[in-house]
């Protein structure tokens, strides 16, 4: 099962017990939500996480934009002389752009995964302290649950803590 669909179902789960339970359950029920792209995106380590991964695309699409330069200089090449060539000649341009541009899609599909696993890398260790933040402040402030404002249809913004989440996981990560 996804992490959204047993969110979601965390979810339903709460709010069915809660009407079956009676209002007394219900109003005892504390529940919070938080968005992680929005965590990722504003704590200090996702914002140096951020720096590392558009340094290392700059560079990557720097390689590359030589590379279609002189691709597109080669079908720009083949367009207006090709009339003067030898079919023979005309052949051999042809292989070597279809050449050219079949390297060009190999390194660009080895860049995306170079990206994917740089990606990976630096958030998996703040996703980890997040776990751990978010376990922590909801146990401290007697949360029954915490979920993934992406998650849920409709809460209101008043039971949204990513903002304080994130001042908690900025003292955690410091604090290492």
């Amino acid at each position: 099962m996804s992490h959204k669909r047993l969110a979601v179902l965390v979810a339903v789960l709460f709010v069915f017990v809660g009407l079956v339970a009676g209002e007394s359950f219900a109003a005892e029920l504390k529940v919070g939500v938080i968005n992680v792209q929005k965590v990722l995106l504003t704590c200090d380590a996702g914002k140096v996480a951020k720096e590392k991964v558009d340094a290392k695309m700059k560079e990557l699409q720097e390689t590359f934009k030589k590379e279609e330069e002189a691709l597109k200089a080669l079908q720009d090449e083949i367009k207006k002389k090709s009339s003067a060539w030898s079919e023979e000649k005309k052949a051999e341009k042809v292989r070597e752009y279809q050449k050219n541009g079949r390297e060009l899609q190999v390194k660009t599909d080895d860049a995306k995964f170079e990206m994917k696993q740089l990606q990976d890398k630096e958030v998996e260790p703040i996703l980890k302290a997040l776990e751990k933040v978010v376990e922590k402040y909801g146990k401290e402030k007697g949360y029954s649950a915490i979920l993934e404002a992406r998650n849920g249809l409709y809460f209101d913004d008043s039971i949204d803590i990513t903002d304080t989440i994130v001042k908690k996981l900025n003292e955690s990560m410091t604090a290492k």
